[in-house]
């Protein structure tokens, strides 16, 4: 029998109760539920709402249940209506009806509310330890490569000369921004502890709302009753924070499986993050990397997802809003197993070094090396690029390059160019040149690992 079936409301059909169960997708909230219940107790003997005593049972009881549960030994009994039901369920069965005093005082509303938000701290404490793990693997990447050519691109045209270390360091940028959202998220989740506040409009009882509070490590408490067991904002902005970190990592996996097809060779996978093909012996496969890429869409998903159920719910809490834990709880198992992937990925990819180098070495990635030279001659910016530009039509039409000219051909062109032009256009003094606080120069790539490191260890 359901916990809300009374003589008043008879219990619904079986086909609508399978409908309206949730405890095999809400099973893994048990132990930040038992958590919620525990503080619940403590508070209610303090408030002699329930005897010390009988608080204390509660609490004790509801400790071993946590024990079992870690240890594998509780049976749950999936057909209850969701965890919630279980616990209370059983609790009852352990200590009768001292088990069914435990939601004196609070409502599943309220409840279940509190014990998303736990289980929600409890993950997202995992991902901020896991993206520290990932933009150091990043960092460690990186500082093998401060020296490392290789051209960048701007519409996926090369433009100028960068290093495979600051390539790495800007994917740490965006990571730490994530690593901040997810920082940003829980503190706000801190703000609300949502018990206290009943079905909507809490409780006669004296409950210490500040003492629960406490106890479960939260800043603050709700301070409106509809809106505790309504909000799920905190959901959305997880989710977004996911989404955004997700777009990070499908735009890393799509450079990383362009740059490993055999028209790049930039990079090279291990056997441990590819796959073969079952026809062609000779293929190597991006295939996790397509499924980050693939992944990221789902991500985006569940967020669309939460945010269409919630877009018309009035206030407060309708049963539309079960549906948010599903969509929640899949985005974190999908950015979860990324992020414990994405370190060894890093760890196992090769750069090619040669190869970047080469291919930095055409497309004239130089050229505005070149027309900086006669701008710190003294000629004005907008004329030193005509004069490059015609230097490099003259470069196609003879087959050339800027480095392979002649200074007699150079100064065709322009009276101010002298012998230290080579030195100028050189690819490795382009970027050791680029000092500039953010830029490519090894020396400014390792400022920025460093800072991150201090920020992290």
């Amino acid at each position: 029998m359901a916990l809300w079936s009374n003589e008043y409301h008879q219990e619904m059909s079986n086909s609508a109760y399978e409908f309206n169960q949730s405890i095999v997708i809400d099973i893994r909230l048990f132990d930040a539920d038992l958590r919620g219940s525990m503080a619940h107790a403590q508070m209610l003997g303090k408030q002699h709402i329930i005897e010390p005593d009988e608080a204390k049972q509660l609490v004790a009881e509801l400790s071993s249940m946590r024990e079992e549960y870690a240890n594998q030994t509780l049976q749950i009994d999936l057909n209850e209506e969701d965890i919630h039901s279980f616990i209370e369920a059983e609790l009852t069965r352990r200590l009768g009806d001292i088990g069914k005093k435990i939601h004196t005082g609070r409502s599943r509303n309220d409840q279940v509310a509190t014990a998303m938000k736990i289980y929600a701290l409890d993950e997202v404490e995992w991902m901020i330890d896991a993206l520290e793990k990932v933009m150091l693997a990043f960092t460690d990447e990186a500082q093998e490569h401060l020296e490392t050519i290789m051209p960048s691109y701007t519409h996926l045209q090369r433009a100028q000369p960068i290093t495979y270390g600051h390539y790495l360091m800007a994917y740490v940028e965006m990571f730490h921004r994530d690593y901040g959202r997810i920082k940003d998220a829980a503190k706000r989740i801190k703000e609300t502890m949502p018990l206290g506040a009943g079905a909507l409009a809490t409780t006669t009882f004296p409950l210490d709302r500040s003492y629960t509070t406490e106890l479960l490590g939260f800043s603050n408490y709700s301070n409106n009753s509809l809106d505790a067991v309504s909000d799920r904002d905190y959901s959305l902005e997880l989710l977004s924070a996911f989404s955004i970190l997700s777009m990070h990592l499908s735009r890393y996996s799509e450079e990383v499986i362009i740059w490993t097809s055999q028209e790049f060779k930039f990079l090279s996978l291990k056997d441990t993050f590819s796959t073969g093909s079952s026809i062609m012996p000779q293929k190597k496969n991006a295939d996790i990397h397509e499924l980050f890429r693939g992944k990221s869409g789902r991500v985006f998903g569940d967020l669309m997802g939460v945010l269409t159920v919630m877009k018309g719910i009035p206030l407060a809490y309708n049963k539309d809003i079960q549906e948010e834990k599903e969509r929640l709880f899949d985005a974190i198992d999908t950015v979860k197993m990324m992020l414990s992937l994405l370190p060894s990925m890093i760890d196992e990819t090769i750069a090619n070094k040669e190869v970047m180098y080469k291919a930095a070495s055409t497309g004239f990635i130089n050229a505005t090396d070149c027309a900086d030279y006669l701008t710190a001659k003294g000629l004005p910016f907008r004329d030193a690029y005509q004069v490059t530009g015609n230097i490099i039509q003259y470069c196609e039409e003879t087959n050339q390059t800027l480095e392979t000219l002649s200074l007699a051909e150079y100064k065709e062109e322009h009276a101010l160019f002298e012998e230290d032009i080579y030195d100028a256009i050189d690819l490795t003094a382009c970027v050791k040149r680029r000092q500039v606080d953010g830029g490519p120069a090894p020396e400014k790539v390792q400022e920025h690992i460093d800072k991150i490191r201090s920020l992290l260890i």
